[in-house]
């Protein structure tokens, strides 16, 4: 089980820092000319970052994550903290997709959002991380 347990941790870093990089990344490409070599080079960057990192570790998180819980009998739904975190998990996967439609977008040369968005929605999968480790550390109701 600590095996399942480092892996788990592990893709879970590895999936954060693609959610906090992303949409940094996102910030300096909506302040570069489509079609210059910059906005190609954050394209490519993007899609290495999202392909090549974020979604492996997305996924590794939720392998290694089900295996711990279910396959070492770990989860107790009938504790409150279990919810918010599970909630919260399914969340921050449904903030990847939507930063997976914000990297389509670039890639497609559609985006119409600011900077000053991409700011603001790059604070998203750390209070999710808060939550998350509040919940699993603490675990307080």
């Amino acid at each position: 089980m600590e095996w399942v347990k480092a892996a788990h941790v592990l893709s879970v870093i590895a999936w954060m820092a693609g959610l906090l990089y992303l949409p940094r990344l996102f910030v300096y490409h909506a302040g570069v000319a489509v079609g210059s070599e910059a906005s190609e080079t954050f394209k490519t960057m993007e899609r290495k970052l999202y392909r090549g990192i974020t979604t492996p570790a997305m996924i590794a998180s939720w392998i290694f994550g089900l295996w711990l819980a279910f396959g070492y009998g770990l989860v107790d739904f009938s504790q409150g903290w279990m919810w918010v975190k599970a909630l919260s998990v399914i969340v921050l996967t449904g903030v990847q997709g939507f930063y997976g439609s914000l990297r389509r977008a670039f890639a497609e040369d559609r985006n119409r959002r600011s900077h000053k968005f991409f700011r603001a929605i790059n604070e998203i999968p750390f209070v999710l991380a808060i939550i998350i480790v509040i919940m699993v550390i603490v675990k307080p109701f």
